[in-house]
């Protein structure tokens, strides 16, 4: 019996040590949800210091904004030069992570001359990925 749980706990740690493995808050997300940046395009060279379209899409959910709870839906968090937050909390508010409660689709942002990465998260009504995360490749784009 305790060589199982033993075994079981052994397993149970690779799994949360897995590269790709998250922890996911526990609002609902349909399992072929899929969120990506729809321009610019990873690779693409974008103007330094001067204002330049985001533009999000999302499949096989539908977008809310923060506040409202209703099924398979969530807003858009736009991460820039930053790794994924943690899963399980509500993804921070600050230059790196920019939250879209309103439940935009695009947005307008100016970056500094060099090499930058964007991804997209999509949040529950409260800023909490969804279970499975929902979230975009990430993508690099070159200001200059």
């Amino acid at each position: 019996m305790y060589k199982l749980i033993a075994v079981a706990a052994l397993v149970t740690s690779a799994v949360l040590a897995a590269p790709g493995f998250a922890v996911a808050g526990t609002t609902p997300a349909p399992p072929d949800a899929h969120v990506y940046i729809g321009y610019p395009n990873d690779g693409q060279v974008v103007p330094a210091n001067k204002p330049f379209r985001v533009w999000f899409g999302l499949r096989f959910m539908g977008v809310a904004p923060k506040g409202v709870k209703y099924p398979n839906t969530g807003h858009h968090h736009l991460l820039i030069d930053t790794d994924l937050p943690p899963m399980d909390q509500e993804i921070p508010s600050d230059r790196n992570h920019l939250h879209f409660g309103a439940g935009e689709t695009e947005t307008m942002i100016q970056l500094p001359p060099g090499k930058h990465t964007l991804q997209l998260l999509l949040g529950d009504d409260m800023h909490i990925p969804h279970n499975p995360p929902v979230y975009s490749k990430k993508i690099t784009v070159i200001a200059r």
